[in-house]
């Protein structure tokens, strides 16, 4: 028994020494064969975002709000450097990458498509990237800005003509995927098995709810989101253009209202301020955490942080945000937008060539391109417009203070431009030289009204010294100018109060008649007799004397 065992265990040993080194290289195959399932089993998932519209620094900061937190895990993780954003020139481009909650796992790779300008050269540059395995995978963006706000119908009225040029010519089968895209989005969130957020939420064989009245009754094909940026300028037209909060309601319905017609989605952001952008454009992407759940949550309340989720509106929550306002023609009026307003074409600047030639060479702006936004007015929109009502009703504040500083469309151009030094200084030196002008005119006219014065006053001193005023140093010699200054004056002559005018008019009238008599007259018996003349001139001196005293009356 004990040889029988010893052979047993002697074959065992033997044969296992013997395939081991079989076995390992078995094993390693066999891991490296697993590990090769996996990796090709789940390939990381790509999504792509074609956002249109805004200017170069606007998309630059809705990347950095959407990927700023995803960046900076990545790179804190692995030290890769963050990707540039390239969109200085016609179609931009950039990526990030969306990691899961414990920043260990990437949920998926977005790649970012930028556009500022709506010319229809540009739909050739946005073909490649639709193709039947990207278009489930992609969400257009377009921006708004809160800057100059009567312009968001014509914006999103050019960008739907755009992308309306670029469907057509995809192909049957790129259609086909619309559709099927289309019709998985109607059923979000209306009981057909799938949320809001694109998550499962029962049973698939649940039967969706049917659409209201005016929702996806303009379906582009893809899923659309609108982004209004810069939210907090609202307080800024509140405050310096006495904007009402019923006027920011109005704009807030004539937008639910366009949108639901796409089936789009929209939400108001501010720069430093966190929103559910990232969570509402990721769900949108189908990109959701295996470990933090982040739902979305509506909000219509709070008008800077206004959030409304695909498929979540209707005509009854937009006409209770305020009454009065007529939802069914607003809506109808953006389907005949749609239909009857012609494709605008490039419009030549000064230097002759068109929008898209100077958007190759990085000038893209909104003045580039003739999209209507400043030189049309409403008598060449169709009747029954909605673009023509929305701007008959929401006020121009677009070449205010506010709208001038957002003008720059490149991150390298001055948002101030400063006068010439030399322009400023000759146009200082004409103005100058009026107020030197004026102020010589001014002092010929005051020496003018001087001389004019005092030529005035010299004739009246000379009317005055014929009636016996004084004039400089001449005494007053007439009695009718002394009782004019001081009164009649008396004084006592051997103790009879005498009038010293009344006196010297007696002397006249008997020296007068003395003067008669001598001519002629028979002056009685003393005829003969010589009579002293009386000298009256001395006389009148005396009393003259007399009244030249100032020691008053009764003297």
């Amino acid at each position: 028994m004990a040889g029988e065992n010893a052979k047993r265990f002697s074959t065992h040993t033997a044969v296992s020494g013997g395939s081991d080194g079989n076995k390992n290289g078995e094993k390693k195959d066999l891991w490296s064969s697993m590990l090769d399932k996996a990796t090709s089993a789940q390939p990381l998932p790509k999504k792509n975002i074609l956002l249109l519209g805004g200017t170069v620094d606007s998309q630059r900061e809705f990347f950095e709000s959407l990927a700023s937190s995803e960046l900076k895990r990545t790179f804190d993780r692995n030290g890769y450097k963050i990707p540039p954003v390239a969109n200085s020139f016609a179609l931009g481009y950039t990526y990030y990458d969306v990691l899961d909650a414990d920043q260990e796992d990437t949920l998926a790779r977005i790649s970012l498509y930028t556009l500022t300008s709506p010319a229809p050269s540009f739909a050739s540059l946005i073909r490649p990237i639709l193709t039947p395995e990207s278009i489930p995978n992609t969400l257009i963006v377009i921006l708004l800005d809160w800057s100059k706000p009567r312009k968001w119908m014509r914006q999103l009225r050019q960008w739907i003509f755009l992308l309306r040029t670029i469907m057509p010519e995809l192909g049957p089968e790129c259609e086909e995927t619309m559709e099927e895209v289309m019709a998985s989005w109607k059923d979000r969130g209306r009981g057909g098995g799938t949320n809001l957020d694109g998550t499962a939420s029962g049973p698939p064989n649940d039967i969706a709810l049917p659409l209201g009245p005016g929702e996806w009754e303009d379906a582009l094909g893809l899923p659309l989101c609108v982004v209004c940026q810069n939210a907090e300028n609202m307080e800024v037209f509140e405050k310096n253009h006495g904007w009402r909060e019923e006027e920011f309601d109005q704009i807030l319905q004539f937008l639910r209202t366009v949108l639901l017609r796409h089936g789009a989605s929209l939400i108001y952001t501010t720069p430093s301020t966190p929103s559910q952008l990232p969570s509402l454009i990721h769900s949108s992407l189908g990109i959701h955490s295996l470990l933090k759940k982040s739902p979305l949550k509506h909000n219509v309340i709070d008008r800077d942080k206004i959030m409304v989720p695909p498929n979540w509106d209707s005509w009854g929550k937009i006409r209770v945000l305020r009454d009065g306002f007529d939802v069914e023609l607003v809506s109808k009026g953006w389907g005949i937008d749609l239909i009857e307003h012609p494709q605008k074409g490039p419009r030549k600047k000064e230097d002759g060539k068109t929008g898209e030639e100077n958007a190759d060479q990085g000038e893209s702006d909104d003045d580039e391109y003739d999209d209507g936004s400043e030189d049309d007015d409403q008598s060449e929109e169709p009747e029954g417009s909605t673009v023509a009502l929305y701007e008959s009703q929401v006020r121009d504040n677009d070449e205010s203070a506010l709208h001038s500083a957002s003008k720059a469309s490149q991150s390298t151009k001055l948002e101030v431009e400063t006068m010439d030094t030399q322009t400023f200084l000759a146009e200082q030196a004409k103005a100058l030289e009026k107020y030197r002008q004026k102020e010589e005119e001014s002092s010929r006219d005051e020496a003018a009204r001087s001389k004019v014065a005092k030529s005035n006053n010299y004739s009246s001193r000379s009317d005055d010294d014929e009636h016996g005023y004084y004039d400089g140093e001449k005494p007053i010699t007439e009695s009718k100018g002394l009782e004019h200054v001081i009164g009649p004056v008396q004084f006592n002559m051997g103790g009879i109060q005498v009038d010293a005018d009344d006196m010297v008019q007696r002397l006249r009238e008997r020296q007068t008649n003395q003067t008669g008599n001598a001519e002629g007259e028979d002056v009685g018996e003393d005829a003969g007799e010589d009579v002293a003349p009386l000298d009256t001139e001395k006389l009148q001196d005396f009393f003259q004397n007399l009244m030249n005293r100032r020691g008053g009356p009764g003297k």
